[in-house]
């Protein structure tokens, strides 16, 4: 392995100090798919002048300042950072940190950058491995959600210079993890792609590709590399994945079975490209699955998602049930990956959710926001209301919502309005809500905003404040811009909104919704406002209802009411309490309303309504209706049709209710 020596690191940065303006002249490059010329560097001759330092490819103050002889003068190599020997050598007796596992360990333990650079710059020589690990590092510290922090006062760093001039001077020396590594890393820090450096690196990689015994792992990494400098459409990638399909499967290592998933996700895989690929990887993965760690486990279940692997059903519930033992262990990061695995494939399971419990309840302070949203999310889809997680969560954002975005905001809130579970902190919590909203309303997007009010209004916390804003017409105009028109699921938020106000806040007095945005009915496609009526629960309470009122037509199914709700069957009373015929067009003087409510409209495994039946049992109360609650589990346990019938009764005239006539 080749080897990078630092004996007079301190000298060679003074010496790069003491030259003065960097020249380079170099022929025009195409695509990096294409033969690449080599750059030449000229000497103090040279009359082109690049702002852009070849090396780092940034506009460096220091480039500007100082010239780096190349070339002929050896002497000024050596004292610089020089590779020596052939890939196989290793680092050199002299070297402080001999083992790289223990440099990775010490490493590993940096967070900024300056320490990075003060640590290297102590040892006095380096494998090309361990260059790379150097390059990794600075990728994990200054990346931070796909932004480069500081990133002019990296690459001015004369340590950073001095790595970047060695792997550019000695490229055809370096072992191929090396090569492969550090070109990874370089386009992740956003080097200049048409610096010499680059260049020469690409141009490397490029020749040991060609002669085909590059292994998997490193195949990989340069796929990966190539794609996120040039594009699906890089015309190496077609070669590279050639000889991935060229290798047997079944050597592969676990390991390089995620890398290739991985780089398959990236866009390679697009369109049922390798599909046949794909297939057998699925079939080999599933007797891999329990060698998988967990940074393993994220980067498969997250590519089968990209790449909507729904024929590895199979696979996905191995992998979903193996990450239960990994909770503890993903980063938040791979906590989300995972977590939207469950989503898109819609599984669910009882020990990762009790994993996920203990997790939240530990951690939920001090996960990022992104993974406690994607945790909120995952509970709301699968309608899961873990009141250890809904607890943490809301007091983490009483205490850190005041640094969340206002997606992280409204993701983190609607669930609870959603599921219909206010935590004991829920005068804080709503407390620190209005105090964010106050300040910080004109940055919600509109339909952010109207769908986070409108969750407020499921668990009876109203937003009377901010009713005048979400009813003018300038905020309407918003919502409207937002897409082709107002979907009718934004029109029924709007009209619940002011159907709330209107029911259960009768000493409101602010603006009201215009007439021509008011709905006339909460069943929407998505069925987000209002639920339909499970079937075969349906059937049976009818065929009670039958026996019990003596025929058919006491009763309506599918009522439509004035106030936009759906009634799954309505029975008219007379002033006297008689049964009413539904045909009949007199005012009835009782309305009863019954609500069949079968599982999916309660919470998982829970007795819980979710908010949005909740609240139209709360509305249709308050428009006159009687409502009689009709659940399944109750209705499930009733076997004979007498049993039904005596339930029936018992429920809907429970004050005239009778064992026997």
């Amino acid at each position: 392995m080749a080897s990078m020596n630092f004996r007079c690191i301190q000298a060679s940065i003074s010496r790069m100090q003491a030259c003065r303006q960097l020249l380079t002249r170099g022929t025009a490059l195409n695509h990096f798919g294409q033969q690449i010329r080599q750059f030449r560097l000229c000497l103090h001759g040279s009359s082109t002048l690049r702002t852009v330092c070849s090396v780092c490819g940034f506009q460096c103050t220091a480039c500007r300042n100082y010239h780096m002889e190349l070339g002929n003068h050896p002497g000024y190599v050596t004292g610089m950072v020089q590779l020596h020997g052939e890939a196989g050598n290793s680092v050199k007796s002299g070297s402080t940190w001999t083992d790289e596992q223990v440099f990775l360990k010490k490493l590993n333990c940096f967070c900024s950058y300056k320490d990075i650079f003060r640590f290297v710059s102590t040892l006095e020589s380096l494998s090309d491995t361990m260059v790379a690990a150097v390059l990794q590092r600075l990728c994990d510290v200054q990346l931070e959600d796909s932004m480069l922090n500081n990133p002019e006062e990296v690459m001015e760093d004369e340590v950073f210079r001095s790595l970047c001039f060695q792997l550019e001077q000695e490229s055809p020396s370096l072992s191929e993890s090396g090569l492969v590594n550090s070109l990874n890393a370089l386009i992740k820090l956003r080097v200049d792609p048409w610096s010499t450096l680059m260049v020469r690196l690409v141009s490397e990689s490029q020749e040991r590709l060609d002669k085909g015994q590059m292994t998997i792992r490193n195949l990989c990494v340069l796929g990966e590399s190539l794609f996120n400098l040039e594009g699906p459409s890089c015309a190496i990638l077609e070669q590279i994945m050639d000889q991935v399909q060229s290798t047997n499967l079944e050597d592969w290592k676990a390991d390089e079975m995620a890398m290739v998933y991985k780089m398959l996700q990236l866009g390679v895989g697009e369109r049922g490209k390798y599909q046949a690929l794909l297939n057998k990887m699925s079939n080999l993965t599933v007797t891999r699955v329990p060698q998988f760690s967990p940074e393993m486990t994220s980067t498969v279940l997250n590519a089968v998602v990209v790449l909507d692997q729904t024929q590895a059903i199979p696979l996905v519930i191995k992998l979903c049930k193996h990450s239960v033992r990994h909770i503890p262990y993903f980063t938040d990061n791979e906590l989300e990956k995972v977590l939207e695995a469950f989503i898109h494939f819609g599984h669910n399971d009882q020990f990762f959710t009790e994993a996920l419990e203990r997790h939240v309840a530990k951690y939920a302070f001090t996960m990022h926001p992104c993974a406690v949203s994607k945790v909120m999310q995952f509970c709301s889809r699968k309608r899961i209301l873990s009141k250890s997680i809904f607890n943490a969560v809301a007091e983490s954002f009483i205490y850190n919502a005041d640094n969340f975005t206002t997606a992280q905001i409204a993701e983190q809130i609607i669930p609870f309005g959603k599921l219909n579970y206010l935590p004991p902190c829920a005068p804080s919590l709503f407390q620190k809500l209005e105090r964010i909203l106050s300040t910080r309303s004109a940055q919600f997007q509109p339909h952010v905003f109207l769908s986070l009010l409108h969750a407020c209004t499921l668990v009876e916390r109203y937003p009377l404040n901010f009713l005048a804003k979400v009813f003018s017409p300038y905020f309407l105009q918003q919502l409207q811009a937002e897409g082709p028109g107002l979907k009718k699921s934004v029109l029924s938020q709007l009209t619940q909104l002011f159907l709330t106000v209107t029911l259960e806040c009768p000493s409101y007095e602010g603006p009201q919704l215009l007439p021509k945005y008011i709905v006339k009915s909460f069943l929407t496609p998505d069925r987000s406002m209002e639920s339909l009526v499970d079937s075969h629960l349906y059937s049976r309470v009818k065929a009670g209802l039958t026996d019990l009122l003596g025929a058919r037509i006491y009763f309506a199914s599918h009522v439509l009411t004035p106030y936009c709700y759906t009634l799954d069957i309505e029975i008219k009373l007379n002033d006297e309490g008689f049964v009413l015929p539904a045909n009949r067009h007199e005012e009835a003087y009782q309305r009863i309303a019954l609500c069949i409510d079968d599982q999916r409209r309660f919470c998982t495994n829970s007795h819980n309504l979710l908010g949005k039946e909740a609240i139209k049992q709360r509305h249709l109360q308050l428009a006159g209706y009687e409502v009689v609650q009709i659940p399944f589990f109750e209705f499930e346990s009733l076997k004979t049709r007498s049993d039904i019938v005596e339930y029936l009764h018992k429920k809907i005239f429970s004050n005239s209710y009778r064992l026997s006539w």
